[in-house]
């Protein structure tokens, strides 16, 4: 199967001998961040530092004119970004070390977005703001993530682009010193936490015949019971339960027609800016109503619309079956691993991990993440892909 490596810039620009130290690792792609969250992350092999810092979400290459005089737009990268485009400089190198570059384009998960323009963001039903998550039922909010998307997606030498967080954050975040794990909440208890009650959602609702200010109260007296003992309750059936089986349908139609419509819109921008044959990916989760970076979709839907999909497998590969059922021949499904084992991944099993990913459908690997792993992760991968 066709094997790609995610990458960040900052992995290759001035490090002479990463694009071949990525590509002797038997990938025939690698998908490098163009557009990109704040992290703190590793470089273990780069001859200039260990660690780098990116203290908010960023593009990594120069922006064009679309942006003048509009109040959301893209944050350029700060020290952290080694060039003026470093983006482009990687993604020289990598294609002259023999491999397919393919964008990995970040959208709605900025936290600086929401930290300058709080109106932006997800407001839950106790009044409390989520500033990485911006709310994507906003016009503005929305006209910002799809010509980001365009933007980001379509840089000059690339073949494709993988669109993450094309969809609804919420409650989940790797937050800095995050400390809310204090009080468990399971499945339905984050969805409750997640919906928004900003300006649009709120007529969003009432457009649906759900006075927001009813299903607010309702939302509430769901999680009640939560904040003295915790919850566990997963699955749909136990949002039902927790809110009333009307009550949650509203709010699933919403959130659904919401995110359906602004990836549609993403992708058509993307295909409209760039040469005819560009993949366009996303980063998915077949569970309709999860939040986060691999976006909740409906599988028949997002395969209609996008090429594609890239699904988190690291809990297993049965999440693959839901898109696999909808696939065709000209389906691209990609299973993502973790590879590095520090973060919990486990490069010793993906021979295996991929002949199951294969035998349920899946026509290509993802891999995270060739410049966090250690030397020896990236053996034990080499290994495997040989």
């Amino acid at each position: 199967m066709k094997t790609s490596a995610f990458v960040y810039p900052w992995d290759v620009v001035g490090d002479p001998d990463a694009a071949a130290r990525i590509a002797d690792l038997g990938v025939q792609q690698v998908t490098l961040a163009s557009a990109y969250h704040s992290t703190r992350a590793l470089t273990p092999r780069h001859p200039r530092h260990r660690i780098v810092t990116a203290e908010h979400a960023s593009v990594l290459y120069p922006t064009d004119t679309r942006w003048e005089g509009r109040e959301l737009k893209p944050y350029a990268a700060g020290s952290w970004a080694p060039t003026a485009d470093p983006y482009g400089e990687a993604a020289a190198a990598l294609a002259d070390a023999g491999l397919d570059v393919h964008t990995w384009v970040v959208l709605a998960h900025n936290s600086r977005l929401g930290a300058e323009h709080p109106a932006t963001s997800v407001v839950n039903a106790y009044g409390d703001r989520y500033p990485w998550a911006p709310c994507i039922a906003q016009p503005a909010t929305r006209a910002y993530l799809v010509d980001l998307a365009a933007e980001a997606a379509v840089r000059p030498g690339a073949g494709g682009t993988e669109l993450e967080s094309l969809g609804w954050y919420g409650l989940a975040h790797l937050h800095a010193h995050d400390k809310i794990a204090g009080v468990g909440l399971g499945d339905a208890a984050q969805y409750l936490m997640s919906l928004c009650f900003c300006g649009s959602c709120t007529a969003g609702y009432e457009e649906l015949g759900v006075a927001a200010d009813d299903l607010k109260i309702a939302v509430r007296c769901a999680l009640a019971p939560a904040w003295s003992a915790g919850s566990s309750d997963a699955g749909w059936p136990a949002i039902e339960k927790l809110l009333g089986a009307e009550l949650a349908a509203v709010t699933l139609d919403w959130r659904t027609r919401t995110a359906r419509s602004l990836q549609e819109e993403a992708v058509a921008a993307v295909r409209t800016a760039a040469a005819p044959g560009f993949q366009v990916l996303l980063h998915a989760d077949p569970v309709p109503y999860h939040c986060g970076a691999n976006a909740g979709v409906d599988a028949a839907h997002i395969l209609s619309v996008a090429d594609g999909v890239v699904v988190p497998c690291a809990g297993g590969t049965q999440i693959l079956t839901p898109f696999a059922e909808h696939a065709t021949e000209r389906t691209v499904l990609a299973a993502n691993f973790t590879v590095v084992s520090g973060m919990g991944g486990s490069p010793g099993t993906l021979a295996a991990d991929a002949e199951r990913a294969a035998e349920l459908g899946a026509t290509e690997l993802r891999l995270y993440h060739a410049g966090l792993a250690s030397e020896s992760d990236l053996a034990i991968v080499r290994s495997a892909l040989a």
